[in-house]
């Protein structure tokens, strides 16, 4: 009976979806208050029968219904209840459920939080995120249903959650993913209520901004948690490998980065209005992009759920819909709205353009690498792969040519500015960072060019922040007065470029001075690595709550002191019989210590092991966690409530 009921909430979640669509539209278009009132009310119901769908579903995975299909394939009794929780979106049909809850919470979230705003624009805005939620309930409904039943014929017990998803990280990064993916939605519907409004002033800036930097900050956060997961899950030591799935939430990242900067331009000055609002598209035109990939058939990884063909019609013509569409609206309203703005070339707004350019040629450099082996197979050409050598090779040039401008993006004035005080305020910062650059890397031998640059860039943007936040609090009055000053939009901005130098020394540090070594080793065995000594002691079975594995036991010492004690797994889950490595880390914030079993090999308890020395590869997470935190800080900023509260009446004579 639960099914049934979480089936028939999403059938009215569809209705209401389609009444919050048109009801509103219909309103603003012929100025009918009370049609356009309607729609946060709408809004809230649509969370409410969406979270009731959700929560049926979730009952049936842990009381382990078995004769609901999407249970008996992703789930068994013997999984342990979090798992149990988490296989309800470990899988299309309840990810995609998961994908309209959050999409929902968005939705509702704008109605409640957004009642300053003009009428009329609120309930274009609900309208248009009505608009897609009614896209992805048909999907969901038609082709995807997650409450079909297997009756008769009820297996006594289920399949098994695929292992790799039977880990916390995955517990919690699906969520935190769609989070940042459906959180562009907001960005989106405010840019089409704009153009359908036709008036592309800050105000639709400022309004959008605080959303834009949240979807930001969970997108930031949850290919940080991803990265991770691959890290210490997959067995292989490495953090990002440039796979199609991770590029479908990276691509979205990137114009989402280009999106928040020029966001700041067209607030500040009313500058690149139409630009911003083709960004906006884009950002989720991505997203979108991100899920047909994932969900069509089209890739094979281990982050995708592999479906078949006609689920991925359904989403290609959805997004051809939305995007189609949206450029169209476009295309009509754009001109006519363009920016009248002039500014100097040595300038802030010249920065943010620069910043724009940059961000959007590496996202058009992700996304033709992730789509031109598609491309090809299609042609009939045969199949090719597109891997590490290119994505590195254009890739991180273009993050190098962005760096320098980063150091000189907070000092610089709106409009004009002038290269002389640039020179004045940038050039102890910048003797400082080639200074750090070229001496702090003769702590680590051998010395290296590329950590040296790193370091040199990382240096440039961290000193020229901090000698920016100490100006600004200096005032006669004392620093406490002064520190009182910073708004949180200022804060924010130097705790996400903190983070983005941090990750840049992460990354350049882990891959020029990673070590690691593939050897047999038995019992009793000494292998020195970075310094380090691993004894391997012994192997012994454990029994888990839905696996049973061995497990090695490593001592590490470092000129005869202790240092940690690793153990490694083997794991061969029960249900299913797949065989897991799971990795023992002894995590640092300068360097990892990491071990991961391989397979029996010959006789005398030898075994294939991996031996890694990992230095600063924290950094790159904790720079991902800065940024997430520097977005949610400026989002905080209370200049983006300032909205004057506008009456119905109002409202309607503007539409008028």
């Amino acid at each position: 009976m639960i099914p049934e009921i979480g089936h028939f909430a999403l059938i009215i979640s569809l209705c209401l979806a389609v009444i919050l669509t048109l009801v509103p539209a219909w309103g603003a278009w012929r100025g009918n208050s009370v049609a356009m009132a309607l729609a946060p009310s709408l809004s809230v119901g649509l969370l409410v029968f969406v979270g009731i769908s959700f929560a049926c579903l979730s009952t049936a995975f842990l009381q382990d219904d078995f004769s609901v299909k999407l249970v008996a394939s992703h789930s068994n009794s013997l999984l342990p209840p979090i798992y149990k929780f988490a296989a309800v979106w470990g899988n299309h049909e309840g990810s995609l459920l998961l994908w309209l809850l959050i999409l929902s919470v968005w939705t509702a979230a704008v109605a409640v939080f957004s009642s300053q705003l003009p009428l009329l624009v609120l309930s274009r805005v609900l309208s248009v995120m009505g608009g897609i939620g009614v896209g992805f309930l048909a999907f969901s409904l038609f082709t995807s249903n997650p409450f079909a039943r297997l009756l008769p014929g009820t297996p006594v017990d289920g399949s098994d959650l695929n292992p790799l998803l039977q880990d916390p990280g995955l517990i919690i990064h699906p969520p935190l993913l769609y989070m940042g993916y459906v959180g562009f939605s907001v960005a989106f519907a405010f840019a089409i209520a704009a153009l359908m409004g036709g008036r592309l002033d800050a105000s639709w800036a400022r309004w959008s901004r605080p959303w834009t930097n949240i979807a930001w900050a969970f997108l930031s956060l949850g290919i940080m948690l991803g990265s991770w997961w691959a890290y210490y899950e997959l067995g292989w030591g490495g953090w990002w490998f440039w796979d199609p799935v991770e590029n479908a939430s990276f691509m979205p990242w990137l114009a989402g980065t280009a999106l928040i900067h020029s966001l700041a331009a067209t607030e500040k000055r009313g500058l690149f209005k139409s630009w911003t609002v083709l960004l906006a598209i884009f950002a989720f035109s991505l997203s979108l992009l991100g899920t047909f990939l994932v969900r069509s058939g089209v890739l094979t990884s281990v982050h995708a759920f592999a479906t078949d063909p006609a689920r991925g019609l359904f989403i290609l013509i959805f997004l051809a819909i939305v995007v189609g569409g949206s450029l169209t609206l476009y295309a009509f309203r754009a001109p006519a709205v363009s920016s009248r703005v002039s500014f100097g070339w040595v300038s802030r707004e010249s920065l943010l353009l620069w910043n724009n350019v940059v961000f959007l040629v590496a996202t058009i450099t992700v996304l033709f690498g992730t789509l031109f082996p598609l491309l090809v197979d299609a042609l009939g050409q045969g199949k090719i792969s597109v891997g590490p050598p290119y994505f590195n090779a254009v890739f991180v040039p273009l993050m190098a040519l962005l760096v320098p401008f980063m150091g000189a993006g907070p000092i610089s004035r709106w409009k004009r500015d002038t290269l002389s005080r640039w020179r004045g305020e940038l050039v102890i910062p910048a003797a400082v960072a080639v200074v750090c650059g070229f001496t702090l890397p003769l702590l680590q031998a051998p010395y290296n060019i590329w950590v040296a640059l790193a370091v040199l860039m990382s240096s440039w943007l961290f000193i020229g922040l901090a000698r920016d936040v100490l100006q600004k609090v200096r005032t006669p009055a004392g620093p406490l007065r002064g520190w009182r000053r910073l708004t949180p939009g200022y804060c924010g901005m130097v705790i996400a470029h903190l983070g983005f130098a941090a990750c840049v020394t992460g990354v350049v540090a882990t891959s020029q001075y990673s070590v690691e070594h593939d050897l047999k080793m038995r019992p009793g065995d000494v292998r020195d690595l970075a310094g380090y000594d691993f004894r391997f002691i012994d192997v012994m079975q454990v029994d888990g709550p839905n696996f049973v594995a061995e497990e090695a036991r490593f001592e590490v010492t470092r000129d005869g002191d202790p240092v940690a004690i690793m153990m490694p797994q083997k794991r061969r889950y029960l249900a299913s019989g797949s065989v897991m490595t799971e990795a023992a880390i002894d995590a640092g914030l300068f360097r990892d210590l990491y071990v991961a079993m391989g397979e029996p090999v010959g006789s005398g308890g030898a075994w294939a092991m991996r031996l890694h020395y990992k230095p600063m590869v924290r950094w790159m997470w904790l720079g991902a966690i800065l940024m997430a935190a520097g977005a949610l800080t400026a989002a905080l900023d209370k200049r983006y409530r300032r909205q004057r509260a506008t009456s119905p009446a109002e409202a309607v004579a503007h539409a008028v």
